[in-house]
């Protein structure tokens, strides 16, 4: 039997998968129990916009400050110890400012279209941010390529962040499509690591399934490598009880057809996923699953709690490999 990495010492190579703020809790859980190195992350990029005439990359920049231990603990968003003076001056001149900026967080703004308009690729843009910021993992946008999630709802179709920031998720919506996802490229390193089973574990972090999973599975070249890989591959849910602890996962996934519930989650991520992890609270529903699954405390209210969701991620990863269930998920059982 080929021997399994030390997970009490953080042996595993992890892919983790995730969009913005909740994605990114379970990435720093990660991260932090993982020796340095053996974690990366493919963030989505479908939330990216121009606004103020810089290009903005909500998910990436939550998951860099995160990771790199400058994010706002208590909005859960941007970066802690910030300034506001710019966006202050811009409502002084009626400019545009639902969207809120702050001073360091527009330095980064800055300085990526600055990169990006002198021929810089997003990946490689991002990769240096890394770097500055100290972090010891491969952060890594799903594509070079500009994919954008649009939202068909009772009000005409709305891009990602109309949706969600300026109008705070209240339209109903009826569809969602992703603009550019048919002809944006995947990162080659990702494809060859899910081919090779580089990764001990891949790893869906508990993003909204609908706006920020999706967009990296609708690229065809990532999901078939997901499909395919014979790394074992889980999904956390974000829906406790029926409800998302943040965000509109709950209200989309029934305004979309789908059951709000691990039902669902799993129903969703058929044929791409060996197991999934799901709350203590969901228990009495893993019989009907029709997956391998992990009831556990996915709530992460501290950092300990991350790291606990982290270690139970990779101890199911490994059980799973240990099964060979990958084997049954290529087959299509």
């Amino acid at each position: 039997m080929t021997q399994r990495p030390d997970i009490a010492r953080g042996g595993s190579s992890v892919l983790a998968i995730c969009g913005g703020v909740g994605g990114a809790k379970l990435a720093l859980g990660l991260y932090r129990v993982l020796e340095p190195g053996r974690l990366t992350v493919l963030v989505n990029t479908g939330d990216d916009f121009e606004h103020l005439g810089l290009h903005i990359s909500p998910d990436i920049d939550t998951v860099l400050y995160t990771l790199g231990g400058l994010a706002d603990p208590e909005r859960g968003w941007g970066r802690r110890d910030e300034t506001w003076a710019c966006m202050e001056a811009l409502k002084a001149l009626d400019a545009e400012s639902w969207f809120l900026l702050g001073d360091k967080d527009l330095a980064v703004h800055i300085e990526r279209t600055r990169r990006l308009k002198a021929g810089e690729t997003l990946s490689g843009i991002v990769g240096g941010f890394a770097r500055h910021f100290g972090i010891a993992a491969e952060i890594v946008p799903m594509s070079d390529d500009p994919v954008r999630t649009l939202l068909d709802s009772d009000e005409g179709e709305l891009t990602f962040q109309q949706y969600f920031v300026a109008r705070q998720c209240q339209p109903k919506v009826h569809a969602i499509s992703f603009a550019g996802a048919e002809a944006a490229r995947a990162p080659q390193a990702i494809l060859d690591g899910l081919g090779g089973a580089a990764y001990d574990a891949v790893v869906l972090c508990p993003s909204n399934p609908l706006l920020s999973i999706d967009p990296i599975l609708r690229i065809e070249t990532l999901r078939g490598a997901l499909a395919a890989t014979p790394s074992p591959v889980i999904a956390v849910s974000p829906l406790v009880g029926g409800q998302a602890l943040k965000g509109p996962a709950a209200k989309l996934m029934k305004e979309l057809g789908h059951a709000a519930s691990v039902e669902g989650i799993a129903d969703h991520y058929r044929g791409l996923i060996d197991g999934l992890v799901i709350d203590t609270l969901d228990r009495d529903h893993a019989s009907g699953l029709r997956v391998a699954s992990l009831p556990t405390q996915t709530v992460m209210r501290s950092l300990e709690d991350r790291e606990r969701l982290a270690r139970d991620c990779i101890a199911f990863s490994a059980e799973l490999a240990e099964r060979r269930l990958p084997s049954a998920r290529r087959a299509g059982c």
